[in-house]
């Protein structure tokens, strides 16, 4: 690893292999850092040997890998809720599992990035602060849960995409209070319902074009979205958003942003496409959707569906 590397962690299955090199081939293209990321893959399984490999030249020279097994580090009476995997868990263990670092950006790999993420690393103050992140734009059914659980509207950070004082975090044996918080059911999305419970009032606001989820580039939803955020916060999500795919995939059917995704897709190289699973139809949709002809075609039909 080298000195001044940007520690970049993500924690995936394997059957989400193809979405993480989908994700950081977007970081790599869409970054201007004459340094090198470090990137820290947190795993549930061993990826087998091909998988390392391509992974590992997809990188490229000037970047570092490395992967850290956590098979078994979640404890069996930690609550995970059926829509979410473990690993979805593991970015409350990067205090103690990353000993060796004071800042890192953790991403999940349902994340197209067009925004430098070492400008982001490299401008932000985190001192007296756990951690930087984008609010989510709190919908009217959902600030009965934000209340259950402590959260003013608009003060609920989305988890998808965090900078990280792991320092901080460690001192105030964070890791531990998280995994105790846990432990109760009925969290609605657990890891970022305790991030939000225990960090309330150390946490930076981002702008939200860092994490644009799904209901950020949806118009129906613009009037909530300036109850949080101004004019301009909404046409840069638009023009520039990091786009995290919160709710349908769109390796898996037709959904917002949709060519975006299917973009860096193209871009992996065959011995990493060689793993997707992805049926021939959202295949072909996105072959359709990729021409002028096809994505007004697909965009007439899901205008007309929403009315």
């Amino acid at each position: 690893m080298h000195k001044n590397s940007i520690p970049l962690v993500l924690a995936f299955t394997p059957n989400y292999y193809v979405p993480a090199c989908t994700c950081l081939v977007s970081i790599l293209e869409s970054s201007n850092f004459k340094g090198s990321f470090h990137v820290i893959c947190l795993l549930t399984e061993e990826l087998n040997d091909e998988m390392r490999n391509s992974l590992a030249e997809l990188i490229g020279p000037t970047n570092t890998l490395s992967f850290l097994n956590l098979a078994g580090k979640i404890a069996d009476d930690i609550y995970v809720d059926e829509k979410y995997t473990v690993a979805a868990n593991y970015r409350l263990l990067l205090p103690d599992l990353l000993p060796e670092f004071d800042t890192i950006i953790y991403i999940d790999c349902d994340i197209i990035v067009r925004n430098d993420l070492a400008e982001l690393f490299h401008s932000v103050d985190l001192t007296g602060h756990y951690m930087a992140g984008v609010f989510e734009a709190t919908l009217d059914f959902q600030k009965e849960h934000m209340l259950a659980i402590g959260c003013d509207p608009g003060k609920y950070i989305n988890s998808g995409l965090l900078l990280m004082n792991l320092r901080e975090l460690r001192q105030d044996n964070m890791s531990a209070k998280f995994l105790d918080a846990l432990r109760f059911p009925g969290l609605e999305f657990p890891d970022q319902d305790v991030i939000n419970q225990l960090c309330a009032g150390k946490i930076i606001g981002l702008p939200p074009y860092w994490n644009s989820i799904r209901t950020f580039f949806i118009p129906a939803y613009k009037d909530n979205f300036l109850q949080f955020y101004s004019e301009d916060d909404w046409i840069n999500v638009q023009q520039k958003g990091n786009i995290h795919y919160t709710g349908p995939k769109p390796w898996n059917t037709f959904t917002v942003a949709f060519d975006i995704w299917w973009k860096y897709y193209n871009n992996l190289p065959n011995s990493i496409k060689k793993f997707n699973n992805y049926s021939s139809r959202i295949r072909l949709l996105a072959a359709i959707y990729a021409t002028s002809l096809g994505k007004n075609l697909l965009e007439g039909v899901r205008k007309f569906i929403r009315r």
